[in-house]
């Protein structure tokens, strides 16, 4: 409320290649505000994004390890299921004493 009631005083904004005469301070430091805030919600935005797209390749990354460590359970089973029908196969079999 201070700050619109005695900042009426008329200035000149100079944009690059225009120029704003006789606008009153109040909307200058109001329009700088709103700026500063689209200028820091702009900047958050890209970081979110950049987050998410960096956590989904995480998530990827972590379901195919994921994948892997399934499949290497599957064949360490099915070598352990190999390794205990080898084991009963040797015991079954008559064996020669006389052989080299």
């Amino acid at each position: 409320m201070y700050v619109s009631r005695f900042n009426f005083t008329p200035v000149t904004l100079n944009l690059g290649g225009y120029v704003i005469t006789d606008l009153p301070l109040f909307y200058v430091i109001v329009g700088s505000l709103i700026t500063g805030l689209g200028v820091a919600y702009l900047a958050q935005m890209v970081r979110a994004i950049s987050t998410s797209l960096t956590l989904r390749g995480k998530n990827q990354e972590i379901k195919k390890s994921g994948d892997e460590i399934l499949e290497l359970t599957r064949r360490v089973h099915q070598l352990e299921l190999e390794n205990e029908r080898l084991k009963h196969e040797s015991v079954n079999t008559p064996q020669d004493l006389n052989a080299l």
